[in-house]
């Protein structure tokens, strides 16, 4: 509970990444961690380190879209004192700073080319120049590099250097988006909610309704940990009642009737399958009706009620992405009578044969 970021998951695409990084660690060579934002790209770079004979050495990390272009060398690589406007003494890089250890460069994709260059003599050679200076100084550290980019592709645009990108892929880790982790939604909510709810004082954990539950199953998280961190965190905040299972979630904390026009037009909206579970997944939301409507006159009362309903669970099914649990939450019904429907109107074979 001390740490705040941990590797909670249990998925087969989670647990394969996390073995990687862990057969990787051992090597003293370059490694490159891929993926999405929020996907955990630091939480890598640090077991890489953890679990290498650099453990008691320094872990640096830099964030390469931090800076303006015009002060990254000067960060990396350090410069002499007088070697430009405001350089008032000399002062010691990342790399130096990293010597014996680790240095994680994120977003790794934002490096200038003439910074690509002089990485590139580092990585090769174990040597870094100071700004203004004339001699090389040595260095051991080892490279963990991580982006979000389509690194052989900008190779392509000649945004990227080759060669550099050989150097640094001696191992390529690709974390999988949070929406690819199957089952890992709730393990990870039970995590962040139980720390927020000790954070809160709350004298007990009650869990989230299955309502609450199913939407944020079928949430896109387009964000990935991090907002699923946020989100849940944001639920067990405003949630009133510390006896009672948290039942509202809230995935975009902008939208609001009031918001101003131009925040309204630019709102986080959740992805199409999400919309199902509604923005605020609470007992009072409704399920939206199919597009078509049942005819007003008819001569069979029965059968016109009865192929609304399947016309119903068919269209709910669909925007749940035939997820049942979700598709019960959406239509207010408990399992068992989702489960009793479909198989009223033979549905479930039906689903199984798509």
């Amino acid at each position: 509970m001390e740490r705040a970021d941990q590797f909670i998951g249990q998925s087969l695409a989670f647990l394969d990444a996390v073995e990687r990084a862990s057969r990787a660690a051992p090597l003293n060579r370059p490694v490159l961690v891929i993926g999405e934002r929020g996907t955990g790209k630091e939480l890598i770079a640090e077991r890489l380190h953890h679990l290498s004979s650099r453990w008691a050495g320094p872990l640096i990390i830099m964030n390469c879209a931090a800076l303006p272009e015009n002060l990254i060398e000067a960060e990396l690589f350090g410069h002499e004192a007088g070697s430009f406007t405001g350089a008032a003494k000399t002062r010691h890089g990342r790399f130096e700073e990293a010597d014996g250890g680790t240095l994680f460069l994120d977003e790794l994709g934002t490096l200038s080319m003439p910074a690509q260059d002089r990485l590139l003599r580092a990585t090769e050679y174990g040597e870094i120049t100071r700004i203004g200076a004339s001699r090389p100084i040595s260095v051991d550290v080892r490279i963990v590099a991580a982006t979000n980019e389509n690194l052989p592709a900008q190779v392509d645009k000649g945004r990227f250097r080759a060669d550099l990108l050989d150097r640094l892929s001696f191992e390529v880790i690709t974390l999988p988006p949070l929406r690819a982790r199957q089952g890992d939604v709730p393990l990870l909510a039970e995590h962040f909610g139980r720390r927020m709810a000790v954070e809160l004082d709350w004298p007990n954990w009650p869990g989230f309704s299955p309502r609450a539950l199913a939407a944020l199953e079928v949430y896109h998280w387009p964000g990935n940990v991090r907002e699923l961190r946020n989100v849940v965190e944001r639920a067990i905040y405003r949630h009133e009642d510390p006896e009672r299972a948290v039942d509202e979630i809230t995935f975009d904390p902008f939208r609001s009737p009031w918001a101003p026009t131009s925040i309204a037009a630019h709102s986080h909206a959740p992805a199409p399958e999400a919309l199902a579970a509604t923005d605020t997944a609470s007992p009072a939301a409704e399920p939206s009706l199919p597009s078509s409507q049942p005819a007003v006159s008819t001569s069979d009362f029965r059968a016109a009620v009865s192929a609304y309903e399947r016309e119903l669970l068919e269209d709910a099914l669909r925007r749940n992405r035939f997820n049942q649990r979700a598709t019960a939450a959406a239509l207010s019904l408990s399992y068992d009578q989702l489960r009793h429907a479909l198989k009223r109107h033979k549905l479930l074979d039906a689903e199984a044969a798509g």
